[in-house]
């Protein structure tokens, strides 16, 4: 099985300008995903419109991987999100990631606890900001 990783497809997703929006998601997340990030479900269109509203807010960043682990379907990582916003502000936020993927390889349930490690009180609801 191809399967998806949370690094490549956040990179795809905000750090990729030239990737259309739905091409992106459609190359790491399942028709039928959802995700709950700090406790808020979203189904696929939520979460894209999440994605799109921080498309307009980041002009570059990176993720850092620091623990990954595949076991047939199930996924898990944590990783630093390192994100410079159009204004020039810094965020890093660390994600605890759990997730359940798809046959093909692609995820289809995620979820995620974030830690806020670098930016403004604004900035706490990045991950779930629209």
């Amino acid at each position: 099985m191809n399967r998806s990783r949370m690094a490549v497809a956040l990179t795809d997703l905000l750090f990729t300008p030239g990737l259309e929006l739905h091409e992106a998601a459609d190359r790491h997340f399942a028709p039928d995903h959802r995700q709950r990030t700090d406790g808020a479900w979203d189904d696929r269109d939520g979460f894209l419109e999440h994605i799109a509203h921080l498309r307009t807010v980041v002009a570059e960043g990176s993720i850092e991987v620091h623990d990954e682990l595949c076991d047939g379907t199930l996924y898990a990582d944590r990783h630093t999100v390192h994100i410079t916003k159009n204004d020039g502000s810094t965020v890093r936020m660390e994600v605890y990631l759990f997730g359940e993927l798809a046959p093909d390889g692609r995820f289809r349930r995620i979820e995620e606890i974030t830690l806020m490690l670098e930016g403004s009180e604004a900035d706490r609801r990045t991950g779930s900001a629209r």
